[in-house]
């Protein structure tokens, strides 16, 4: 189409279509922080909805940044959760200003247990009150539950405004499907979606603090070396990495003859896809001796300190 134009016009003052046209489609970046006390937040809360309030910054009409999130004291059932606590939004808003957070109120989040990401009739008018006050507020609606198969399951939107809708107008302000590709689920259309509300894209942002406090997320401590495991167990493993080990080394000495009737070309070919039992006897010797000196040291240190020696009374 762009071409077609630029024929029409003669090639004058039109823009050069090889170059690259800009994505403005809607995004709301949220960041580490952000989403660990949404998840932690939504995780507390099981199986009642929970809600708070997102911080950040409207960077431009197709950007929303959120930098931080508050949780609010509303109860809430399995199906819905109440609408925001005014008084107490205010009072947290003037204490975060206190600890330098100036960041403005860019939309609300809250959990559904289980059951999707979508919104419900008190969702969404619990959202036209937030863009009432900001047209660019967004909700966010995080599933703790189905999040712990290893991939958050997150999801934003925004309402569209019904008279654009009569008027044949397009409720969100894009020229992008960039971010588009996911496929919505059966049941957030069938709550409404792309009727009531539409999605937006969500990208994830890491600054050089937050990518230290997640690598320390679930970096082992140095005691952690010396928890002691079930003799029961600890033999068991014992056995079975003894008995791999008796077979990886029948499947060496294999190897051993073939090199010496085999070409190296004709080993390498042979050897495509199959195990390598040089390696793995490598790998379960390290594991062997690091697991066996690690549980006798444990063994060791704690003899010594939960042994007490006899008082000269008693002898």
């Amino acid at each position: 189409i762009q071409r077609m134009l630029m024929n029409q016009m003669g090639g004058q003052g039109a823009p050069n279509p090889d170059m690259p046209l800009a994505d403005t489609s809607e995004q709301i970046y949220i960041s580490s922080l952000s989403l660990l006390k949404m998840l932690k937040h939504g995780r507390a809360g099981v199986p009642f909805e929970v809600m708070g309030l997102m911080l950040g910054e409207i960077v431009d009409d197709y950007t929303v940044k959120v930098v931080d999130v508050f949780a609010m004291p509303q109860s809430g059932t399995s199906v819905s959760v109440e609408s925001v606590d005014p008084v107490f939004q205010t009072n947290m808003l003037d204490m975060l200003k206190q600890t330098q957070r100036s960041e403005i109120v860019v939309g609300w989040y809250h959990s559904h247990p289980g059951f999707g990401c979508w919104l419900s009739g008190v969702d969404i008018n619990t959202q036209q009150s937030f863009e009432q006050l900001n047209n660019k507020a967004v909700a966010v609606v995080v599933d703790p539950i189905q999040s712990v198969k290893g991939k958050v399951v997150i999801d934003a939107f925004r309402l569209i405004n019904p008279q654009v809708t009569m008027l044949g107008g397009e409720p969100r302000q894009t020229t992008s499907n960039i971010g588009h590709i996911e496929k919505p689920s059966l049941q957030a259309l069938y709550r409404g979606l792309n009727k009531h509300y539409y999605s937006i894209v969500i990208n994830f942002r890491k600054n050089e603090l937050e990518q230290k406090m997640l690598l320390n997320l679930y970096k082992r401590k140095w005691n952690q070396a010396m928890k002691l495991e079930r003799m029961d167990d600890h033999a068991k493993r014992n056995e079975n990495v003894m008995e791999s080990m008796a077979n990886l080394s029948k499947d060496y000495s294999k190897w051993i003859e073939e090199e010496m009737k085999k070409t190296k070309q004709e080993l390498l070919v042979s050897r495509i896809g199959k195990v390598d039992p040089k390696r793995h006897l490598h790998q379960n010797v390290e594991e062997l001796m690091s697991v066996n000196i690690s549980q006798t040291l444990g063994a060791m240190i704690n003899t010594c300190l939960l042994y007490t020696s006899p008082s000269p009374r008693d002898s």
